[in-house]
């Protein structure tokens, strides 16, 4: 079954594009090939791009806390486990603490890089990495696989904060949802929206 995301917000659009970027890079990097290190290291140049909007960092720090306030609420509820409730906190509570210690935006230490900003610059460009291009990049695909996913791990680490609060973000809109079953007739389905709510994704 596939399952599709439909997001009702260009904040919640940004969101969905960064965690593919992060599990695309999740993918690659323990992979051994030149190839699939070439493709990791083109991936951290499009997150860098996506989270280089000015208001990202902002909007994903003011998420955490509009959830931490919501789940604050449920304390000494007797349906509410308070070690799983204190769990989520805790995780949304340290997600909060490292983006917000990190200066700037999310990979803006990569930028101080010469040797990957020298790359990032021919990514673009067709066929603009090759050997007589980028010597220096030519020579570093052919180092141990240990090395090259040792030198990506350090840099996808800047990134770390800004991923592992988008999922869990997500993870908690995802987990808010009510599932319902519909049958669409002739292939086709509409449904009005209850008024004074606000939604922000569709699953389907």
């Amino acid at each position: 079954m596939i399952l599709y995301e439909y997001p009702f917000n260009e904040r919640l659009r940004t969101y969905l594009r960064l965690e593919q970027l992060f599990r695309r890079l999740g993918e690659l990097i323990p992979r051994a090939h030149p190839l699939d290190h070439h493709f990791a290291l083109v991936t951290i140049f499009e997150i860098m791009d996506v989270a280089a909007r000015a208001d990202l960092k902002a909007d994903v720090l003011k998420d955490i806390e509009k959830h931490k306030h919501q789940l604050d609420a449920y304390r000494g509820n007797p349906s509410i486990s308070e070690a799983a409730l204190n769990a989520v906190i805790g995780q949304l509570d340290r997600c909060f603490a490292a983006l917000n210690a990190q200066a700037g935006k999310s990979g803006h230490a990569l930028t101080e890089n010469d040797w990957l900003m020298s790359i990032r610059s021919r990514v673009g460009i067709p066929g603009g990495t090759c050997g007589f291009d980028l010597p220096a990049y030519y020579a570093w695909q052919h180092k141990e696989p240990e090395t090259r996913q040792r030198a990506l791990e350090d840099w996808a680490s800047t990134l770390a904060p800004l991923a592992e609060s988008i999922y869990v973000l997500l993870k908690l809109l995802r987990d808010s949802g009510v599932p319902q079953k519909v049958a669409a007739e002739r292939g086709q389905f509409q449904q009005n929206l209850p008024q004074g709510r606000t939604f922000q994704l569709l699953r389907l």
